[in-house]
């Protein structure tokens, strides 16, 4: 089967919760309803042999009323077919967490949770995975300002000089040849 079969089976499956597909270039795409993607989920891997999780990311509609699109890209182990299913999220909204179906799906929610706010119900551990606990913004949303926020943390970046600058263990830039600017060549007095 090909996953434009595979199309076929999941529509006449789930019949009024299949909102559209598409095929582009050979790629194929699914959009379901919130409240029947994990059934979808559940029925590619165990019966389309949709054996691997391969992404989840996550689209800010800005603007828009569902804000926002979750998307799980799978494929099958021998690389044979690839399918993405989409849904979309209202900010309300918090779709199922498929970290049951394929523990790969816990750190791409952890993800989509930190940078866009989507909230996996079920999801064992949602915390933050890139930002630091207690962050209260979501810095891939559209309306997060492209310069940051203020913030109350200390500029530790740009604290003045290096504290190993010039030290033995620090490489030197400049024009001198490779072998010379090596830490190890240099002569401690």
């Amino acid at each position: 089967m090909s996953a434009a079969d595979d199309i076929r089976t999941l529509r006449e499956t789930f019949a009024d919760k299949v909102i559209a597909s598409t095929e582009f270039r050979s790629e194929h795409t699914l959009t379901v309803a919130l409240d029947a993607l994990h059934d979808v989920l559940r029925e590619c891997r165990d019966t389309l042999g949709y054996a691997m999780l391969l992404d989840i990311s996550s689209v800010d509609h800005f603007g828009d009323d569902p804000r926002f699109e979750v998307v799980h890209e799978l494929a099958a182990i021998d690389d044979s077919k690839h399918l993405r299913i989409k849904t979309a999220v209202a900010e309300d909204d918090e779709p199922p967490s498929a970290a049951d179906l394929w523990p790969a799906a816990d750190w791409h929610e952890r993800e989509v949770w930190d940078m866009m706010g989507i909230r996996f119900a079920g999801h064992p551990d949602l915390r933050r995975i890139l930002m630091w606990e207690g962050y209260p913004h979501f810095p891939l949303r559209k309306d997060f300002p492209l310069a940051g926020r203020p913030t109350e943390m200390p500029d530790v970046a740009f604290t003045g000089v290096a504290p190993l600058e010039g030290g033995p263990f620090v490489t030197s830039s400049g024009g001198e040849d490779p072998v010379r600017r090596e830490p190890r060549a240099r002569v401690v007095e």
